[in-house]
């Protein structure tokens, strides 16, 4: 009997489901609400040197463009090109010259090695089907002496928070967002040096994370002291 093939049904993944593109009215009206100001806070921070190049993974609508400063270069991608097109328009209108976006998966960047001075990342390594390897992608990226600057929700270390958060996950891994990620594991083993983790406040679900790039390079290139 001739067998008919069976197609495998296959998980959605975040930003490859026609789902995310639907999402974008939804996303600018609530999301800007609830992450904006923590992003804004975040990147005013920073205190970018002027001349820097910028590299923001998984920008979306472009919700955290007018946060950096004009007088460095920002390089923003995504996967999504509905939520790209949007971005391009705030660009365009707000006539931010010193901004691009572009399409490009965040697990695969098609940047050279060290290419950016600054990256950064928000809300996005939850969202894509290896986190450990857009992690990767990021510090291959990013100069040795380089800065990450991440938020995300990442797993408690409270176990009956993380209990309580976990038990949201099966609906959550539907929508293409994980509430399982730990961010040692996501570090692990990388050339990275975590400068600080913290959480905006005490309630929050989301935790700040800035980073140092490949130290070793930059400590290796130093003359020895007499």
């Amino acid at each position: 009997m001739h067998r008919v093939p069976t197609r495998e049904k296959k998980t959605p993944q975040p930003h490859s489901s026609p789902f995310y593109n639907h999402l974008v009215p939804a996303y600018q009206a609530l999301w800007p609400a609830v992450a904006k100001r923590r992003i804004t806070a975040a990147i005013k921070a920073m205190n970018f040197p002027a001349n820097s190049k910028v590299l923001e993974v998984g920008v979306g609508t472009g919700m955290s463009l007018e946060s950096y400063p004009t007088n460095i270069s920002v390089t923003g991608v995504d996967l999504s090109e509905a939520m790209l097109a949007e971005a391009d328009q705030l660009i365009d209108e707000n006539q931010w010259h010193h901004i691009n976006v572009r399409p490009m998966n965040a697990e695969e960047l098609t940047f050279d090695d060290s290419s950016f001075d600054i990256v950064t990342s928000f809300h996005t390594i939850s969202v894509v089907s290896q986190p450990q390897r857009m992690m990767a992608e990021i510090v291959r990226v990013c100069k040795p002496g380089g800065r990450i600057l991440m938020i995300n929700h990442f797993r408690s270390d409270n176990p009956l928070i993380a209990r309580v958060v976990d038990s949201a996950g099966n609906i959550t891994k539907r929508l293409g967002w994980r509430t399982d990620i730990e961010l040692d594991e996501v570090v692990r083993e990388l050339p990275l040096r975590l400068d600080s983790r913290y959480k905006p406040n005490p309630l929050s679900l989301f935790t700040v994370m800035e980073a140092t790039c490949k130290p070793e390079q930059i400590a290796a290139a130093e003359p020895a002291s007499v």
